[in-house]
């Protein structure tokens, strides 16, 4: 009743328009209005992406009511505009782009008329007379998109280098030695390395392994959970190159007896960044150095990207927004817990939920959640960070990892008194999770009244749509894995080509969730109290149609995504 009552001075320009045109109500422009603010984005990117009216409605009527030219940016050619009088910065922050200059006067492409502060803003650093032009929301984003992509030219050369033409073959061995900071500055070693950290971006990798042997010295990338030997330079200059990562990621240079952790920031374009964590032990023949790629961005690819089933998606979905209780994600380290748990965050991360989470360490950062690094030498533990959170009003709390009898405990309590709990376990499958916590030490009861959900999830790797072609497998290996003897008759089985193609590495590129999603069920709750094993829990699981990973990963077969053989992998059977 408040809201239909409410001024018109309520409404924003753009909302304003809107509702005089005819397009939308007062009201639901004010609702529409106040989501797009809690989301902390533009009205417009709110109403496109929500699919409530598209770009090409909303510019026509925008066009009609301030008077301002309406253009179709595809008939723009990218080469002839101006982008060197605006900056990156600038272009990303008002969602603008600068189309051509006429005299002393800069035009500029805008989807949203109203947002005056752009034109102030570019006015004063360009020096020039700002006008606008009124452009469709999706094709400005495109262009935007695009014209950042071509302006970091500088990037794409490096990476089309070949390793071949670096020189390395003109450093002095000095194997051994303990190197100071200038001698690692050498120009050879620092254009391999930085050509080793770009080519982990390139080719997809998640971690990169720098692997000093007595005679070779090899360099490992991990793409889609496998290991592939990229490289191996002379082992004289294994020190070398350890020594300039220490340095890039502030670590003592001088030390090699003990492991450090450190961090890199690389500036991937204008307009991204890849942190690598750096993780140095000593060996018998020196110092190993892992680094794992950290991208901010794997965390925001959309529940819909994961691999869920439909119902699959829908429980956890409903899990995810209960006010309370304790969601736990289990699997072995790589299988995409983090990804998943703060896909859910991003979910709930609005400006009305006071979110917290403990880590071990942070490799995600996300801005509105309050993130803390664990660090059990200062004394702040998962427990005691769990603590803190419950003195800080919380909604919503997420522990990287339950290891413990007493992080167990809190954040059962903490569940059972009015907050969501997300964490994850080293178990294998839904039904062990379980167990685990009986065997930790929790009560039946209490585990009982705080889980609502437990998701098990394993990697698998994508076939390549490029180059995967139909398979042939006979009857019985069929039913041997799981098939249903009923649907061989229809099946359309894929596999990949070992050789692979340029678009992919031996046949697959990139991977998919596969999951088994177990709501915990008053039948499931009942065989918990009296301590039922984990095989009965997963028969109960399975009479109430809860697909375990071995045929969440056959739906992915049957629907040509990956192999029989990368889920006889991933599954273990």
């Amino acid at each position: 009743m408040a809201i239909s009552t409410a001024s018109p001075h309520k409404l924003s320009g753009l909302a304003r328009c809107l509702v005089d045109s005819g397009l939308v109500s007062e009201q639901d422009a004010l609702r529409y209005q106040e989501q797009a603010q809690q989301q902390k984005i533009p009205l417009i990117f709110f109403l496109v992406t929500g699919k409530i009216l598209d770009s090409l409605t909303i510019a026509e009527a925008a066009s009609r009511q301030f008077g301002i030219p309406l253009l179709d940016l595809e008939a723009i050619d990218p080469a002839t505009m101006p982008l060197k009088l605006v900056s990156d910065k600038l272009i990303q922050k008002h969602h603008i782009l600068p189309l051509y200059q006429r005299g002393n006067r800069l035009f500029l492409a805008v989807s949203d008329p109203t947002n005056l502060q752009a034109l102030d803003e570019v006015k004063f650093h360009a020096g020039l007379a700002t006008e606008i032009i009124l452009v469709e929301e999706n094709k400005l984003s495109k262009a935007i998109d695009a014209a950042l992509e071509a302006a970091d030219s500088s990037l794409q050369k490096l990476l089309d280098e070949n390793l071949e033409n670096i020189n390395i073959a003109s450093v002095e061995e000095d194997q051994g030695a303990i190197v100071a900071e200038s001698e690692v500055e050498d120009a050879p070693i620092v254009r391999f390395v930085n050509k080793i950290l770009l080519d982990s971006i390139k080719k997809g990798a998640s971690d990169i392994h720098f692997e000093p042997y007595e005679k070779i010295f090899r360099i490992r990338f991990r793409i889609d959970g496998l290991l592939h030997e990229v490289t191996s330079p002379p082992p004289s200059l294994a020190t070398r190159i350890i020594s300039r990562i220490k340095v890039m990621a502030k670590l003592d240079i001088a030390e090699r007896r003990v492991p450090q952790d450190g961090r890199i920031k690389m500036l991937l374009s204008r307009n991204k960044t890849i942190d690598f964590r750096v993780s140095t032990c000593p060996t018998l023949f020196g110092e190993k150095a892992v680094l794992r790629l950290l991208d901010p961005t794997s965390a925001q690819i959309g529940i819909d990207k994961l691999g869920f089933e439909p119902v699959q998606k829908e429980l956890f979905l409903n899990a995810i927004h209960r006010p309370y209780g304790m969601i736990l994600v289990t699997g072995p380290t790589g299988s995409g817990k983090t990804v998943t748990l703060y896909t859910a965050l991003n979910i709930l991360n609005t400006a009305d939920k006071n979110i917290s989470t403990a880590e071990d360490p942070v490799e995600i950062t996300v801005p509105g959640i309050n993130q803390v690094n664990v660090n059990p030498k200062a004394g702040l533990t998962f427990a005691s960070a769990l603590r803190a959170f419950l003195r800080q009003d919380p909604d919503i709390i997420m522990v990287g990892e339950i290891r413990d009898l007493e992080t167990a405990e809190i954040a059962v309590k903490a569940a059972q008194t009015g907050h969501l709990v997300l964490s994850t376990l080293h178990t294998n499958d839904a039904p062990q999770s379980l167990n685990r916590l009986a065997q930790m030490g929790i009560a039946p009861f209490n585990i009982a009244s705080s889980v609502l959900l437990i998701l098990a999830q394993r990697l698998a790797r994508r076939l390549c749509e490029h180059c995967k072609h139909p398979a042939n497998y006979p009857a019985e290996l069929l039913l041997k894995v799981g098939f249903r003897p009923e649907e061989l008759a229809d099946l359309e089985l894929y596999t990949a080509n070992p050789e692979g193609c340029e678009h992919c590495t031996k046949g697959y590129k990139g991977r998919v969730g596969i999951y088994q999603v177990m709501p915990i069920s008053e039948a499931i709750n009942r065989l918990i109290l009296e301590g039922g094993s984990a095989v009965a829990i997963a028969q109960q699981a399975k009479a109430e149609g809860i697909s375990d990973l071995r045929e969440s990963g056959l739906n992915k077969v049957r629907q040509g995504i990956t192999s029989i053989e990368e889920i006889d992998r991933v599954t273990q059977e």
